[in-house]
């Protein structure tokens, strides 16, 4: 039974998945600061200075006009933060189109070296299916 989850664990598909998971854990923090760092403050420039992760409706409690998400969550209120939801669909759109740009580059690698494998010059053509066969039946014939 050990043998055999050795044999699991180093098969490719296993081995890349663990190295994708890993990659992607990375790469969250890139997104996030990517978002948080130089989109949130563009998108806040055209919309006129509003910050999304701050937006939130107070559905119970009370909350002080201007305080923060944070504070308005340690105070004990009940708060819709949509601010938060808009930042995590703008998060999932960054990384589907940077995965998407990715996918679309290691396809194109691939597609470019099938290319080069199909046209290796100077390779002598070898005998049609036909030549081959009407090469054995004339064998077989001066045989008979």
């Amino acid at each position: 039974m050990i043998q055999e989850f050795k044999d699991f664990i180093a098969k490719g598909n296993v081995m890349d998945m663990a190295v994708g998971i890993i990659i992607g854990a990375a790469f969250t923090a890139i997104v996030s600061s990517l978002v948080g760092d130089l989109i949130n403050p563009i998108i806040g420039l055209i919309i006129g200075g509003i910050d999304f992760s701050n937006m939130y409706v107070v559905l119970s409690g009370e909350v002080a006009p201007g305080t923060g998400l944070e504070a308005a969550r340690e105070s004990g209120a009940a708060v819709f933060a949509y601010g938060s939801f808009v930042m995590a669909v703008i998060n999932f759109l960054i990384i589907a189109f940077v995965v998407f740009m990715l996918v679309k580059m290691v396809n194109r690698v691939k597609d470019a070296a099938v290319k080069k494998e199909e046209k290796v010059p100077g390779a002598p053509a070898g005998p049609t299916q036909e030549e081959l066969l009407s090469d054995i039946r004339d064998l077989l014939r001066s045989r008979a």
